[in-house]
C-alpha cells in the first residue's frame, strides 16, 4: 500500500517535517487546528480546522485512506494528541509523536513552576508590575483577574477585539527570535516578569534566555500529562527515519 501521511501540525518541527516529506515525494497532508490565521506556505497540501473528536478523526483517516500519522502539535495541545492516540489505536494505524524535550532551569534562572494557567494567574496576586505573557492568544483573558498589571503580548496574528485586559500592549510578529531580540524587547518595555508555557525545544527558548540574562523571574507553566502511551522521538531526522524505515517491522 502506498504511504499516505497525516502530519498534525502546530510547531516548527511540523513545518520542517513537511519539507523533508515533500522532498522525499511522500504523499502527505499537513493539518492545522485553525488557531493561527496566517499559516506559512508549505510544500505539501494542508487543511485547517478540527476533526470533531476521536470519532471525527477516525472518519477522516478512513475517508482519506491515511496510512501513517505523525503528531507534531504543540506540547500543550494535549487533547489533540490524546485523540490521535485513541483514533490510531482504533484503526490500527502507526502513530509517532514528535515531542520536544522540555526546558529545565539553569543557573541564573528564577522560575516559579506551576501546573496550569490558573496557577500562573494565582502567582500574579502581587503589586503592579510590567509582565510579558508568552502564551499565545487563547489564555490571555484569564489574566484579566489581575487588571492592575501592565501586560505585553507578542502574537502571531493581530489580537482579537475581545481581549479584556484593561492595560496591555501587543506586538504582532512571527519568530524565530534571537536572544538579543528578546533582551531588547524586554528592556524597551521595562518588563519585570515573564509568564511562559514550557514549550521546550530551541525555537522559542530565546525569551527564556533573555529573562535569565536580565535576572527576571519567570512563571513557568509545566506541560499537562498526555495520559496515553505512544512512540516518541525528539527530532525531525528521527521522525523521517521512523517513516522510511521504522514502520516496516510493523508490516505497514
Amino acid at each position: 500500500m502506498a504511504m499516505n501521511l497525516l502530519i498534525l501540525a502546530g510547531t516548527s518541527e511540523a513545518s520542517a517535517l513537511a519539507k523533508h516529506v515533500g522532498d522525499a515525494g511522500i504523499k502527505a497532508c499537513l493539518s492545522y487546528a485553525g488557531r493561527v490565521e496566517r499559516t506559512k506556505p508549505q510544500p505539501i497540501p494542508k487543511r485547517i480546522g478540527g476533526f470533531g473528536g476521536v470519532a471525527g478523526l477516525c472518519e477522516y483517516l478512513e475517508e482519506e485512506a491515511v496510512t501513517h500519522v505523525i503528531d507534531a502539535t504543540h506540547p500543550f495541545a494535549v487533547q489533540m494528541s490524546r485523540n490521535a492516540v485513541d483514533a490510531c489505536a482504533t484503526l490500527g494505524l502507526p502513530l509517532l509523536g514528535v515531542e520536544r524535550r522540555p526546558w529545565l532551569p539553569k543557573r541564573g534562572d528564577f522560575w516559579v513552576e506551576v501546573d496550569s494557567i490558573a496557577g500562573a494567574v494565582d502567582q500574579l496576586q502581587r503589586p503592579k508590575q510590567r509582565i510579558m505573557l508568552a502564551l499565545g492568544r487563547m489564555h490571555i483573558n484569564a489574566f484579566a483577574a489581575h487588571p492592575h498589571h501592565h501586560y505585553l503580548l507578542r502574537l502571531v496574528d493581530p489580537p482579537a477585539s475581545d481581549i479584556t485586559l484593561p492595560d496591555y500592549h501587543s506586538i504582532v510578529s512571527r519568530g524565530p527570535f534571537t536572544v538579543e531580540d528578546d533582551i531588547a524587547l524586554l528592556r524597551n518595555h521595562a518588563i519585570e516578569m515573564l509568564v511562559s508555557k514550557n514549550s521546550g525545544g530551541s525555537g522559542a527558548i530565546s525569551k527564556i534566555e533573555a529573562a535569565r540574562a536580565l535576572s527576571l523571574p519567570v512563571i513557568m507553566i509545566n506541560r499537562p500529562p498526555l495520559l496515553r502511551e505512544r512512540q516518541e522521538v525528539e527530532s525531525v531526522k528521527e521522525a523521517m527515519e521512523w517513516l522510511l524505515h521504522g514502520t516496516k517491522d510493523r508490516g505497514v
